[in-house]
């Protein structure tokens, strides 16, 4: 006589998520667990912001070679103007930089603020297509967009989410 054994239980698959989510569930606290493991969105993430730092870099070190007057401050329109633009992009590489690093340690404003920047950078990419039909090449911000859409998609993620607010404490229960 055969006697027939049920296997392992198969594993159930997970409940699908809904296409909306009410703010209220969003913006749940994500749990108290400082031990938390960083997650691959967020080294994602970090890792994204760092090539966009070493395209910078290129960037800026093409336009000291492009203009080699650039780095000596003069009035005239051209030299100050290249001049002016290899300052401030230095200091947004900084910054962007900086935030990469309070990333990777786990920090939730500067995933924040990266959000930000990123989403301002995206909508004035559209609004400069939109109004003024400017095209884009590889070499002419469409990989910019592309890193700053997989930022958007890397740090706006639960895992990542849940990691820079890992630390947070549920508020109290009121009975």
């Amino acid at each position: 006589m055969i006697h027939e054994t049920a296997g392992p239980a198969a594993p159930t698959p997970p409940a699908k998520r809904p296409a909306y989510e009410p703010a209220t569930r969003l913006l749940r606290p994500t749990g108290y667990d400082p031990a938390m493991r960083r997650p691959g969105t967020t080294i994602a993430g970090v890792g994204l912001l760092a090539l966009r730092v070493i395209t910078g870099i290129f960037v800026i070190v093409e336009a000291i070679l492009t203009h080699p007057s650039s780095l000596e401050v003069t009035v005239d329109g051209e030299s100050f103007g290249t001049t002016l633009a290899v300052v401030v992009t230095a200091v947004v590489l900084l910054v962007d930089a900086a935030l990469a690093f309070f990333i990777w340690l786990g920090w939730n404003w500067p995933r924040v603020v990266v959000m930000f920047g990123s989403v301002i950078s995206v909508s004035s990419s559209f609004v400069a297509w939109w109004s003024s039909g400017q095209e884009f090449t590889v070499k002419a911000g469409l990989a910019a967009i592309a890193i700053d859409v997989l930022v958007l998609l890397a740090l706006s993620s639960r895992s990542a989410a849940a990691y820079a607010r890992r630390g947070e404490k549920p508020p109290p229960v009121r009975a």
